[in-house]
């Protein structure tokens, strides 16, 4: 048993790991979504509907080094940083913990590759002579799509058991359906007039559900902090 002298330091380190962890996945979300605005804003005659997000900080695109390493790369940082100081709020799991590694790794460092490997001119989609940057971006794109919405789910299911975080388990598995069915669809519809549209869902769920157990942490660490 601990003693109460020990008491105030380990609250102290786990009140610091519950904040970090609202606060980079509140920043990251932010970062991404409004550098992806501005992003259809600085190039012209770009489409939300019909290109892809990577299109926006393509080899070609203007303003794309502001982009990648203002907005894109540092949101990745912020994602990864997300899923280590989250782990310290929720209860032990293995299925929790390589759940929250491939959210962290998958949607952070896949972020942060394609922000560092942006795509050839108009992101090449009939992969024509692609180069070593292009072929990097799309693995990584790829490894992304694949990973997150089974880590997701398997965050899910592993939430379940614990206490006070139905709503969050719900959610979490509607998000790792929605987002994998979505990826199924845009893969079959790369050359479609919607594929941005469709990507954008994709995005959009998982930025949703990093947002929302981002706010879960924050309500567990406002109780924390009340006598």
């Amino acid at each position: 048993m601990k003693s109460m002298k020990n008491w105030p330091k380990q609250n102290f380190k786990n009140l610091f790991m519950k904040k970090n962890a609202f606060y980079f996945g509140l920043l990251g979300v932010i970062l991404f979504v409004i550098t992806t605005i501005i992003a259809g804003i600085v190039y012209p005659n770009y489409s939300h509907l019909s290109q892809f997000i990577s299109e926006s900080y393509a080899v070609d695109a203007p303003y794309a080094d502001p982009l990648r390493f203002y907005g894109y790369i540092p949101s990745g940082i912020c994602f990864i940083l997300f899923g280590y100081f989250s782990n310290a709020y929720f209860p032990k799991s293995t299925l929790k913990t390589l759940s929250l590694i491939g959210i962290g790794l998958g949607y952070g460092l896949g972020t942060i590759i394609c922000g560092i490997f942006n795509c050839d001119a108009g992101c090449n989609p009939n992969f024509v002579n692609p180069s070593v940057s292009q072929i990097i971006h799309n693995l990584s794109g790829m490894l992304t799509y694949l990973i997150v919405p089974i880590s997701i789910l398997g965050f899910g299911i592993a939430s379940r058991k614990w206490s006070n975080s139905a709503l969050l388990s719900n959610i979490s598995l509607i998000v790792a359906v929605l987002s994998f069915v979505f990826v199924v669809v845009l893969n079959q519809n790369l050359d479609s007039d919607y594929k941005g549209l469709i990507q954008r869902i994709i995005e959009g769920s998982i930025l949703f559900w990093i947002l929302v157990c981002a706010l879960h942490i924050s309500k567990a660490t406002e109780h924390a902090t009340t006598p």
